[in-house]
């Protein structure tokens, strides 16, 4: 059987304004996921990804990251908020 993914279809979802923050928040928590489960299964930093060696240019802080690889973690945690509105979930702020 071929896989088919089919995300929740987040197309017509508008986030409330002033998400920045929790979205930036999420996206550095997804980078230190991965990166916590990189260095639990031996990686370690190095300048060039080297699957051999285990070694990973982005096993460093978020912050530290160029722009393009904080994108595609903002991408992740924007879809995810995306999918708790589809889903038929509220998010508000205590």
């Amino acid at each position: 059987m071929a896989y088919q993914p089919r995300p929740t279809d987040t197309s017509s979802v508008a986030l409330p304004a002033g998400l920045e923050a929790l979205t930036e928040r999420l996206a550095e928590n997804t980078h230190d996921i991965w990166a916590a489960r990189r260095m639990a299964e031996g990686w370690t930093w190095g300048p060039t990804r080297n699957d051999a060696l285990k070694q990973h240019p982005d096993l460093i802080p978020y912050a530290d990251l160029p722009e393009g690889e904080k994108q595609y973690d903002r991408n992740t945690a924007m879809q995810t908020l995306k999918a708790i509105v589809a889903l038929g979930y509220r998010i508000v702020k205590p």
